[in-house]
């Protein structure tokens, strides 16, 4: 079996992927701009894994461009995630992402990163040879409910944080019930985008122990005005009535 790797995006994440990738004794493919990706995919015509390590809003016009024989090799890694974003695209290998990397920093983990698909072991044994912590997830079930929790983690920690600032840590401790309203409204929005009921109780208690996993992390990051915005425009599309998050544009000028 090929032991190819092909790397769409090689940032602070993907450079993380490639040294486990490349430790597991892989060779890794970089794919930047500049890159014929069609002429590539006629050199390696079937790696074993295309990792998509682009942000949330590049994802669409990438995966546009995926030659077709790389289109059944897909692993997705991004933030705001939902099966809606890869239509088309057949079995994807998932990986929700709960380590960070900052420049000039070694990776932070926060709590083990779920993945799901064809790919998830090897993702599995590749990171944890670096010391970061990957659950191999058992169905697309468990996966939608991973996905939901780290969009949950991501909305309710950017949106909340226009408000209050501060850190994740602070936000449940010091404004819990400002907090549990954004996380609810986050959770209805997702519930309406899946056609999902999720266990709530559930997705909390996950949410806090992320929270509790790296509690000095920032709430409020550069894509919190965006967030927010692509959050009401998906109420407003599926007439879905958010009025604690519609505060906060309000209030906080960001939309």
């Amino acid at each position: 079996m090929t032991q190819d790797i092909v790397l769409i995006g090689v940032g602070e994440i993907g450079g993380i992927l490639a040294k486990g990738f490349l430790r597991a004794g892989y060779t890794v493919h970089p794919v930047t701009r500049d890159t014929d990706m069609q002429q590539l995919a006629g050199q390696l015509p079937a790696p074993r894994l295309v990792v998509v390590s682009v942000g949330e809003k590049d994802l669409p016009g990438i995966l546009g461009k995926i030659p077709d024989n790389w289109r059944t090799r897909l692993c997705l890694l991004q933030n705001e995630l939902l099966p809606e974003d890869w239509n088309g695209i057949p079995d994807p290998t998932v990986i929700s992402i709960w380590f960070e990397k900052k420049p000039g920093t070694d990776a932070k983990v926060i709590m083990p990163s779920p993945a799901f698909g064809a790919g998830a072991g090897l993702l599995k044994d590749a990171l944890e040879g670096i010391g970061i912590p990957v659950n191999e997830l058992h169905d697309e079930a468990e996966l939608l409910f991973q996905l939901v929790v780290k969009n949950l983690y991501i909305l309710t920690t950017n949106i909340a944080g226009l408000r209050t600032g501060g850190t994740v840590g602070e936000l449940w401790s010091d404004h819990r019930d400002f907090a549990q309203r954004v996380a609810d409204e986050v959770i209805a929005l997702q519930q309406v985008l899946t056609g999902t009921n999720f266990d709530t109780k559930g997705l909390i208690k996950t949410l806090e122990q992320a929270f509790a996993g790296d509690p000095e992390h920032r709430c409020m990051g550069r894509s919190a005005p965006a967030r927010l915005q692509r959050a009401l425009e998906h109420a407003q599309r599926l007439g879905l009535d958010l009025p604690t998050l519609r505060d906060i544009a309000e209030s906080s000028g960001a939309v």
